[in-house]
């Protein structure tokens, strides 16, 4: 990968359905909503001065499509935060 271009979409992880979990509680208050499931489907990873990654998660509410979020964490590793 090259630095600072995204990765293709690839299927999810563990380790990006523990990124969802640890900014879980974060996307709920930015949404004002709890949210019954919370299972990462897929991703793309950037890395740029830290690493970002932009995962789509089944957040269990119905209606079309995923809704994606983005994480990021800056260098030297810091805890994960939302940023979209």
């Amino acid at each position: 990968m090259m630095c600072g271009a995204p990765s293709a979409v690839q299927p999810a992880t563990a380790e990006t359905q523990d990124i969802a979990d640890q900014v879980r509680s974060q996307l709920e208050e930015k949404e004002n909503k709890k949210f019954p499931v919370f299972k990462a489907v897929s991703f793309k990873s950037q890395v740029v001065a830290g690493t970002n990654y932009f995962i789509k998660v089944e957040c269990g509410l119905g209606g079309p499509g995923l809704p994606g979020m983005g994480a990021g964490r800056k260098l030297p590793a810091q805890a994960w935060a939302l940023w979209s």
